[in-house]
């Protein structure tokens, strides 16, 4: 884990990042939103579990906490997710029902601690109004992308994320090539099928978000994105099922990869 930052009136990013040999740093961040009923979305990798905890817990009480917000099922997503719902006794999930059903092949998460949401769902969260969608680019059915109308924030989950040479927080502190070289390789490689793909109806949803006009974009994956930059973002996607699959034995040294991960000794 790396030190928690700010990327927007009370939002908090709650960062980390997974090396990738050859490539650079994936980005890997979960986002707490403190005010109101407090809320969650994703909960970090199982690597990082303690550290993440650490960080969380000393932004919200976990007795505060209302919402975890899961943007689908991968692990760098739910990695401390039991260990958040054990803690925090009020907080209520809220998933796809499929990101639900593959999580309890894991861990039961009692019905009445959880609200299902498909892409066009809207929920009320206290004073926020979030609403629900599918983003252009993901790896899992369950994946949802969350746009929340108070503060005109989108959480994109995979989609719009990055891989670069060293984490940066913000847009503006990346090289713009650096920023879309990454953008191309992660985009492609969450979502192989974009090769395969109607590029009309590829850019349907792409445009959907744009018009919902986020005064802030915030992956998984990626640094702050804020308005000015927004819509390069945005066409940067539309372009993707124009480019050639990507093909990591091309670029990626897969068993570095896996040796960065090993556990210490002892």
């Amino acid at each position: 884990m790396k030190a928690s930052y700010t990327a927007g009136p009370d939002i908090h990013v709650l960062p980390s990042a997974l090396p990738l040999p050859g490539l650079g740093d994936q980005p890997v961040n979960a986002f707490l939103l403190r005010s109101g009923q407090p809320l969650l979305v994703d909960t970090g990798m199982p690597v990082d579990r303690e550290g993440f905890l650490d960080s969380l817990w000393s932004l919200v009480d976990p007795a505060d906490l209302r919402w975890v917000v899961v943007t689908h099922d991968d692990r760098d997503h739910t990695g401390a997710l039991a260990r958040v719902l054990e803690a925090a006794p009020h907080a209520k999930v809220l998933a796809h029902a499929i990101s639900v059903t593959r999580i309890s092949e894991e861990f039961d998460i009692p019905r009445e601690r959880v609200v299902t949401a498909n892409p066009g769902s809207r929920v009320k969260v206290g004073d926020r109004e979030l609403s629900f969608h599918r983003p252009p680019t993901f790896d899992s059915p369950g994946t949802l992308a969350v746009f929340d109308h108070s503060d005109g924030t989108l959480y994109s989950s995979d989609s719009f994320g990055t891989v670069i040479e060293e984490i940066a927080q913000d847009f503006t502190e990346l090289s713009e090539e650096e920023f879309f070289r990454g953008f191309d390789v992660l985009n492609r490689a969450i979502a192989p099928w974009t090769a395969l793909v109607d590029e009309a109806r590829f850019v349907r949803p792409v445009r959907d978000l744009a018009a919902l006009r986020p005064a802030r974009l915030l992956s998984a994956h990626g640094p702050t994105v804020r308005a000015d930059a927004v819509p390069r973002l945005f066409e940067a996607m539309a372009r993707i099922p124009s480019l050639p699959a990507w093909l990591p034995g091309a670029d990626l040294d897969l068993g570095a990869a896996l040796d960065a991960h090993e556990p210490p000794a002892g």
